[in-house]
């Protein structure tokens, strides 16, 4: 089989530069185009250049519908809006999104792209974040409600939602462990007197700072005793290689919406 053809969206950020890098680095894929907003000022730079590499003469450009007609795939990790409007192209396509703080009007225009295309969503690409996601559900069912759960994130100063996609992940994890509706059972920015913690809750804790790719606990408080599942990310590229790694199961999948779960095969665990 031919190399899959990929387009990077985002590619003068930081993490469409790391997926520029791990795509000249893995086997099975080239790079196809890559995109950025028409306000870039990055618009018409070299992308391998940009990226740290040597120049590979595919400049940035945002013509995404032109680009598209001649990939097989987009990996999009950039914002909801710009998200929804690659979805709109992406008919006989693979789509990886990999963008955080959709609307529900935003996650249903992409649901409704996978009619046509095969879509791989997540909050996370990382398989250690994923395996943790799995183990927060199984741990959520195991313990009753005497043990409360808290979410904890730190990242960088330059990130825009909170909590986290990965926060969010890990507490539609927990619900679902619980059989519970996380939108009716989340408790988010504590502060002045809010009385006691209600029974049942789903706690989120944001914190934003310094250069932190990403730090997430699940904490589950119970009587005399606490049990935590942490991830820490120490490099963007886990990231990158997961969403490739989709991106090639992707390929070989009928049109639908699909999570990380299903790629790495712990739907059902």
């Amino acid at each position: 089989m031919s190399d899959m053809r990929l387009i990077v969206a985002g590619a003068g950020g930081r993490m469409g530069r790391t997926l520029i890098r791990a795509i000249a680095e893995t086997k099975g894929l080239a790079l196809a185009g890559a995109v950025e907003d028409a306000r870039s000022p990055l618009l018409g730079q070299d992308s391998g250049v940009l990226s740290g590499l040597p120049a590979n003469g595919i400049a940035l450009s945002a013509d995404a519908a032109a680009l598209l007609a001649k990939a097989d795939g987009i990996v999009d990790f950039t914002v909801p809006k710009a998200s929804v409007g690659f979805a709109g192209l992406t008919a006989g396509k693979v789509h990886i999104v990999g963008t955080t703080g959709h609307s529900k009007d935003d996650d249903a225009k992409i649901e409704a792209s996978a009619k046509s295309a095969a879509v791989v969503k997540s909050g996370n690409f990382s398989l250690g974040v994923n395996l943790i996601a799995a183990l927060t559900k199984r741990v959520a069912k195991t313990l009753d409600e005497s043990f409360d759960i808290e979410i904890f994130e730190m990242h960088h100063n330059k990130k825009i939602d909170a909590p986290s996609g990965t926060a969010l992940m890990f507490g539609r994890a927990a619900a679902a462990g619980r059989g519970i509706d996380l939108a009716q059972h989340s408790a988010r920015g504590r502060d002045g007197e809010t009385g006691a913690r209600n029974p049942g809750d789903i706690g989120f804790a944001s914190l934003r700072g310094g250069t932190v790719v990403g730090e997430h606990s699940v904490i589950f408080a119970g009587p005399a005793e606490r049990v935590e599942l942490v991830h820490r990310a120490e490099d963007r590229m886990i990231f990158a290689r997961g969403a490739l790694h989709a991106a090639l199961w992707a390929r070989g999948q009928k049109p639908g919406l699909y999570s990380m779960a299903d790629v790495l095969g712990l739907k059902d665990f």
